[in-house]
């Protein structure tokens, strides 16, 4: 499976193709595991289509893995495919995982980091709320549609997948000097845990990445409760063959050993009581 993965990733042009190829092997990997595995829907993007995912297991313990918030990172497509297919064949003792490969639909069958809505083009990995970006409308369905599948499948952990900078990270990753949270220690065991085979830099998200608003994986955290990491994939927005094959090789295992690790229940607390107070501003916005 790993080499049909990868082979859709030879690109000839941006093309609406794109995202039916992922569906499709969505369904293949559904089909070679009927007995864990089976599609399902999280909603529709502004344009009606609807956004597949892949339920696996039948565990009490709801996990969630994310990626293409951003359309032209399609390594993170690479990655959560290749988790779908790992799980699927040996699913998470006591878990139900989803796996969203693609939010971002109509960015990733042009190759654009953002998304196409109704009322424009949005960045969809900055349309949350969150302690330093107040407020209730999402710009994007997308976006609308997996925070409420957060609520209605009361999920406790959860990954989301970008690239590039080899980093895996955890909140708060707003724009804050004040960055602790009551969990830093074992969030700190967790990202060790994760990056055992990529050798990943790990550590805060601010603090290792930069200040970012309105991002999945604090809104994650801050509403909810969630363990939430963010998974920084591989060295390039474009990577080859070889190198799509090492992001998938060196994430999948780590991936699994979070989800296996993290406390099965939400966090007690997870409000923020320190200042917006700018962070490290917006370096490397271009990154995430």
């Amino acid at each position: 499976m790993l080499e049909a993965i990868m082979s859709l990733f030879l690109f000839a042009a941006p093309s609406p193709s794109n995202y039916e190829k992922v569906t499709q092997t969505l369904q293949q990997i559904a089909q070679q595991n009927p007995a864990n595995a089976k599609i399902i829907s999280i909603g529709v993007n502004d344009q009606g289509v609807p956004i597949q995912a892949l339920q696996i297991g039948n565990g009490e313990v709801n996990s969630l893995i994310v990626g293409t918030h951003h359309g032209n990172e399609y390594g993170s497509t690479a990655v959560a495919l290749g988790v779908a297919d790992s799980l699927a064949k040996n699913p998470v003792t006591g878990h139900t995982v989803f796996v969203v490969p693609v939010l971002n639909v109509t960015g990733y069958n042009k190759y654009s980091r953002n998304e196409s809505g109704i009322k424009g083009s949005f960045d969809a990995n900055r349309d949350y709320t969150g302690p330093c970006k107040l407020g209730s409308t999402f710009n994007l369905k997308s976006t609308k549609a997996i925070a409420d599948f957060l609520e209605t499948k009361n999920i406790q952990i959860s990954a989301t997948l970008h690239t590039y900078w080899p980093a895996v990270v955890y909140p708060w990753g707003i724009s804050t000097h004040d960055l602790s949270t009551p969990y830093d220690a074992q969030y700190k065991e967790l990202v060790k845990a994760a990056t055992i085979e990529s050798r990943y830099q790990t550590g805060n998200n601010t603090d290792v990445l930069y200040a970012a608003d309105g991002t999945f994986e604090d809104y994650a955290y801050w509403k909810h409760g969630i363990w939430s990491l963010l998974f920084e994939l591989g060295f390039s927005h474009s990577p080859d063959q070889t190198a799509i094959k090492n992001m998938v090789d060196v994430n999948v295992p780590g991936i699994r050993r979070f989800l296996e690790q993290s406390p099965k229940q939400r966090v007690a607390v997870h409000n923020f009581t320190g200042r917006c107070d700018g962070g490290k501003g917006l370096q490397r916005m271009w990154l995430e």
